[in-house]
């Protein structure tokens, strides 16, 4: 989901500075609800984990250039429904933060493009969540077609995202459409991935009693 460098360039780019602001608004909304309802130091241990975590499919996981971006594979959804949205979405923005500092500093320009693109599908997927999880079932409870549903919204935002940035920067020509489809049906395949990893990882929450009892994780993972 990384934008590629030159891919938006110029004036142009201001536009990706008033969108991350708008991303970042949201996890800052999210982040005071959490605080209200958890405390500052659950939604900080939180964070710390999401961060590393980010950080790790980043650097570590496989990761592909496709198109006018790379593939990777995030969990989004998996970070949503063990830890939340405030804690998903600062682990989020700070793990990026963090490898384009020390690690990809050529990413540092398209930093609120990116930000923007792996941020906002997280809260579309969060609205999406509350109508395709019923009240009286907990996150360890979901099945496959819910896990898809979370994981298709997710990724799918990531793919429109990417390809508005393209198309913004660089218009509609035939290599350009070339490329955003070609990333676009490779990035799509992480949707056959993601929920089963969800689910194994929620099968493995479920066995573990100290998991149950721990303010770091989300309190709708055990509970409806």
């Amino acid at each position: 989901m990384h934008i590629e460098p030159g891919v938006v360039t110029g004036a142009k780019i201001v536009l990706s500075y008033a969108t991350a602001f708008a991303a970042l608004g949201l996890s800052a909304k999210s982040s005071i609800d959490a605080i209200r309802e958890h405390g500052l130091m659950t939604l900080l241990g939180r964070s710390i984990i999401t961060s590393a975590l980010v950080l790790f499919f980043f650097q570590v996981l496989p990761h592909q250039p496709v198109g006018v971006s790379e593939v990777h594979l995030i969990l989004g959804s998996t970070l949503f429904l063990i830890f939340g949205p405030a804690a998903a979405s600062i682990g989020l923005f700070m793990g990026l933060l963090i490898q384009g500092v020390f690690f990809a500093p050529f990413d540092l320009p398209q930093y609120g493009m990116n930000v923007t693109t792996l941020l906002l599908p997280l809260f579309a997927m969060a609205a999406v969540s509350r109508r395709v999880i019923s009240e009286r079932t907990a996150y360890v409870d979901i099945g496959y077609a819910q896990a898809l549903k979370l994981s298709l919204t997710y990724q799918g935002g990531i793919v429109l995202w990417v390809a508005f940035w393209a198309f913004y920067g660089q218009g509609f020509a035939v290599s350009n459409l070339s490329a955003v489809a070609s990333f676009g049906v490779a990035y799509l395949s992480v949707v056959l991935i993601e929920p089963l990893i969800d689910l194994a990882i929620l099968a493995g929450a479920k066995g573990i009693k100290q998991v149950k009892r721990s303010p770091l994780v989300e309190q709708r993972l055990f509970n409806s």
